[in-house]
């Protein structure tokens, strides 16, 4: 039985220490892409990682959203009107502290107005901070059909942008 514990909460820290896999966002609109349509040919479209995903990733699973969505909705080609990456930092704790040890230095001091009051002592704080970035792509497009304009740094070729980001998209695998 305890193997079995063992081996499901290894599974599970596995799946937790990945980059966000190409696929739709939770409800909650983290981790994955979002769209949402504006007109008949106009839509904002998203995709947020987690803290293991980098910002270049972030950034080709947008763009992939991007031609696939041009090419579900019948058209050839797409033109970014705005697009911008965002990155939030963070530090999270990890390590220790005396706690590691099995020990708790507990100092207290006594104040005649206030009793007994707990002493910190710094030096057994040895808890160390690591810096974490969650990047969000935006974008807002505006899809076309036909030969897409040569001469428009911002216009994409729908069918080209999929055939040349697709061996970089990881998807989530089945389980």
């Amino acid at each position: 039985m305890t193997r079995i514990l063992v081996v499901l909460c290894a599974a599970v820290l596995a799946a937790c220490a990945t980059a966000t896999p190409y696929q739709p966002a939770a409800p909650s609109g983290r981790n994955g892409y979002t769209e949402r349509q504006i007109e008949a040919n106009r839509f904002t479209i998203g995709f947020s990682g987690n803290s293991l995903t980098e910002r270049d990733t972030v950034e080709s699973y947008l763009l992939f959203r991007a031609a696939e969505l041009t090419l579900e909705k019948g058209f050839d080609y797409f033109i970014v009107a705005r697009r911008a990456t965002d990155g939030d930092t963070s530090l999270v704790p990890f390590g220790g502290g005396p706690s590691r040890f099995g020990f708790y230095p507990h100092y207290s001091w006594y104040s005649p107005y206030a009793g007994w009051r707990p002493f910190y002592d710094p030096f057994w704080d040895d808890t160390t901070y690591r810096q974490v970035t969650r990047y969000e792509a935006t974008a807002e497009i505006v899809l076309y059909k036909g030969q897409k304009p040569a001469a428009d740094p911002q216009a994409f070729d729908a069918r080209q942008v999929r055939e040349n980001l697709a061996g970089a998209i990881t998807r989530p695998t089945p389980g």
